[in-house]
């Protein structure tokens, strides 16, 4: 029952309540019509769900920011109004679709340093040029091992609304709840210039659990393959 009555992210209740409102209007009107709006409200209350999660927290580790599965894995530099330089650091891209939870988390222990919203367009996330184009959240932040690391959470292609829930200045603890993405998206994850990705593309994450890289290891960059 614990993997079914999870609770519910605290933004996601007007809208349950405006399709289960609609849902009351459409079986007033014509009852088969009714069902179909009880099932969009459960897939709303499904959408919205907000479990617990068991965080690693050994120094040096970066945790993924979003569920999702990743599909990007390369060097970029971070969006520019974040001001952290022009030079291309490891990038992992986590694409959210609409049956993930899209509650993100703090991919490190840390303080935000800046946080940027730049308005744009909604192309699908999953392409690399949604990271250009698409509506953005930025966020840097100094953690507390003494790196420089920034995530973004990135509008796609039904994502009409991004949340930011924190403030500059903010410390922030790994796998602590930072915002919300409605409903289908993308964050970006942008590691320290010597860091390694710990993700090959197609892997599925979880957000406050999957290690993304140990700023702490040498060890070479993992592969993978479908099997």
């Amino acid at each position: 029952m614990k993997t079914i009555l999870v609770p519910i992210n605290s933004a996601g209740w007007p809208f349950i309540a405006i399709f289960a409102v609609i849902a009351a209007a459409l079986g007033y009107y014509a009852e088969p019509l009714g069902w179909i709006g009880v099932v969009l409200t459960l897939w709303c209350v499904y959408f919205f769900r907000d479990p617990d999660r068991v965080t690693p927290t050994r120094p040096g580790l970066v945790i993924a920011p979003a569920d999702g599965r990743v599909c990007l894995v390369d060097e970029a530099v971070p969006p520019a109004e974040l001001e952290m330089g022009d030079e291309a650091r490891p990038r992992v891209c986590i694409f959210m679709n609409v049956f993930n939870v899209h509650v993100n988390r703090a991919p490190m222990d840390g303080s935000i340093s800046k946080i940027a919203y730049r308005p744009g367009k909604f192309f699908n996330a999953e392409l690399d040029k949604a990271s250009e184009h698409n509506e953005r959240m930025s966020l840097s932040m100094h953690t507390s091992s003494g790196h420089d690391i920034a995530f973004v959470q990135i509008a796609g292609l039904v994502a009409r609304r991004i949340l930011c829930q924190v403030k500059e200045g903010d410390h922030l603890q790994a796998g602590q709840r930072f915002g919300l993405i409605r409903f289908g998206s993308r964050v970006d994850v942008y590691l320290p210039k010597d860091a390694t990705p710990f993700l090959a593309v197609g892997q599925l994450t979880t957000a406050g659990e999957t290690v993304v890289a140990d700023l702490n290891s040498d060890e070479p960059q993992r592969e993978g393959e479908i099997r």
